[in-house]
């Protein structure tokens, strides 16, 4: 059995597959907010009381934004402040008595969709995730690439590639630079583009729906934002090559994307024929707890 755990900013799940990765139990609970020491405890819950009402012991994983140092052995860039500079990975295993895998969340989406879902079966997966913010894992022939650093996959802080005079110098960005590919490709980084071209402050979905329904503003927009991806992966493919990238997170779910994007791309992609797929994720919002259980530990 395997025991996936998904440690977000408000809430922690659990998910535990058997080994042709069929769901056997599913549970979450609140996170405990600024208490370190009660989130160790009720993740060390869930996994005894999922063991105990299965009747097995599992291996466990753990998704979380942010990742381990590879100088201190501590959580970084975790967006739950409390967990950075912790040594999650340390007390856990103790806690739980045995070996535990951690992965930021976007490696955990990566690996559950080159493992089972839409990249079932591909030999390099680019997993993307376009939500709140902008990042991917690659998983590699079934395995998850970290790298020196620990910061494979972190694409969406570097800058948006073949920028045109408009998007320079580019929006600030968290990160402390500005012009990087979150910033123009995240939820939040659409809304703030449109109402500087417009003026109108509208959702994504709103967005969306309304170039859907025939807004000029709106569909110039959306052209736009399909131009960045595509540029943006195309930087990914000269450098990559991989034979899939699935796209996950709020913005996946523009149908259009898959579409669109793949059609612009051939003009920035150096070869005279682009062989990768684009594809929609398959296990949607679930694919990050599903990717920690497929974990391995070191």
């Amino acid at each position: 059995m395997k025991l996936g755990i998904d440690l977000g900013g408000t809430k922690i799940e659990i998910i535990a597959l058997d080994e042709k990765g069929s769901e056997l139990m599913r549970r979450r609970i609140p996170t405990p907010q600024n208490d370190y020491p009660a989130t160790l405890l009720a993740i060390a819950k869930l996994v005894h009381e999922t063991e105990s009402g299965l009747g097995q012991r599992g291996s466990v994983g753990i998704g979380t934004p942010g990742t381990i140092s590879r100088a201190s052995g501590r959580l970084k860039n975790s967006n739950s402040a409390q967990l950075n500079g912790q040594p999650i990975l340390q007390d856990l295993e103790s806690i739980l008595r045995r070996p535990v895998a951690i992965s930021n969340d976007a490696n955990c989406f990566a690996l559950s969709e080159a493992t089972d879902g839409a990249a079932a079966g591909c030999g390099i997966v680019f997993g993307v995730i376009l939500g709140t913010g902008v990042g991917a894992g690659i998983v590699a022939n079934g395995k998850v690439l970290n790298g020196p650093n620990g910061i494979t996959g972190e694409w969406g802080h570097n800058p948006l590639p073949w920028p045109v005079a408009q998007e320079l110098p580019g929006p600030e960005c968290f990160c402390g630079r500005r012009g990087c590919i979150e910033t123009f490709l995240s939820g939040p980084g659409i809304m703030r583009l449109h109402e500087h071209d417009t003026g109108a402050c509208l959702t994504p979905e709103e967005i969306v729906a309304h170039s859907a329904n025939g807004d000029g503003s709106c569909e110039r927009s959306m052209q736009n934002y399909e131009n960045r991806l595509a540029r943006s992966l195309a930087h990914v493919i000269n450098i990559l090559d991989p034979d899939i990238i699935v796209l996950g997170g709020g913005m996946s779910n523009i149908e259009r994307l898959y579409i669109n994007v793949p059609e612009l791309w051939s003009r920035w992609v150096f070869s005279d024929r682009v062989d990768t797929r684009l594809a929609k994720h398959q296990f949607g919002d679930s694919s990050g707890v599903r990717g920690a259980a497929w974990l391995q530990p070191s």
